[in-house]
């Protein structure tokens, strides 16, 4: 059985025939985790669409080197750009439906802050936060094939995210509408960009949801049960895929 060669996210130029120094994260994974030496083969991709195949020149401790052998444009990317508004949720619930989205294709995430949700970031710890979770969607790109990361936005209040919101499809999750699932898969039109929106593990409140629909956001129930707010953006983005998308 022949091993795939391991796939890494590095931020840098790729030059067939250069060397790529490593990063601190992405060179100890390559020598502590993965255990590799000079030889092996590394996929490597930019986070901006191009992939690399590359091979291990040096690999000590202090520097671990690479040397770009192929450069391509990665796959994996969806013709449809769905921007998904995530409320926050505590504990592991959020990187979960970060790395679904991920998965799923979604080209942009911004985490919201919702009257029912009872999370709130401020300052370094947000900086932190923020940065957790583009890590979460670059190891999710590193499995999943991507090789274009998708950004994670920093977090904005519901309202202020609504105004910013243009896409040709605009969509609120809400299970107290009569507008289900099957009206969306019925729908001929095919969007060239979404906006979807998951509200707390409370739900959305009726003010949130009016003002949605003041943005022209059609509300969107998936069924008669209620999903947990990291696994409703899975049923959401799966269906938005398979109809419009790559699925």
């Amino acid at each position: 059985m022949i091993k795939k060669a391991p796939r890494i996210h590095v931020a840098a130029d790729f030059i067939v025939g250069g060397d790529v120094v490593l990063p601190v994260g992405p060179a100890r994974h390559v020598v502590r985790v993965l255990r590799l030496g000079e030889g092996a083969p590394l996929r490597l991709f930019d986070g901006r669409g191009l992939e690399a195949s590359a091979v291990l020149v040096e690999a000590s401790r202090k520097r671990v080197v690479v040397r770009i052998e192929s450069v391509v444009n990665g796959q994996g990317e969806s013709p449809l750009i769905v921007h998904l508004g995530q409320a926050i949720s505590k504990g592991d619930r959020m990187d979960y439906a970060i790395q679904k989205a991920v998965e799923l294709g979604v080209a942009a995430i911004t985490p919201l802050y919702t009257e029912h949700g009872d999370v709130r970031l401020r300052g370094e710890r947000e900086v932190k936060k923020l940065a957790h979770w583009q890590a979460v969607a670059i190891s999710a790109c590193e499995q999943c094939g991507r090789a274009q990361v998708p950004p994670v936005h920093p977090p904005l209040a519901l309202a202020d995210w609504l105004a910013e919101r243009d896409e040709a499809l605009r969509l609120v999750l809400h299970p107290a509408t009569d507008s289900e699932a099957k009206a969306l898969l019925e729908c001929e039109a095919v969007p060239a960009s979404v906006a979807l929106v998951i509200g707390p593990e409370g739900g959305l409140t009726k003010v949130e949801v009016d003002a949605a629909r003041t943005r022209g956001f059609a509300p969107l129930s998936l069924g008669p049960r209620i999903l947990r707010t990291e696994t409703a953006p899975v049923v959401a983005l799966s269906l938005l895929q398979y109809r419009f998308g790559d699925l």
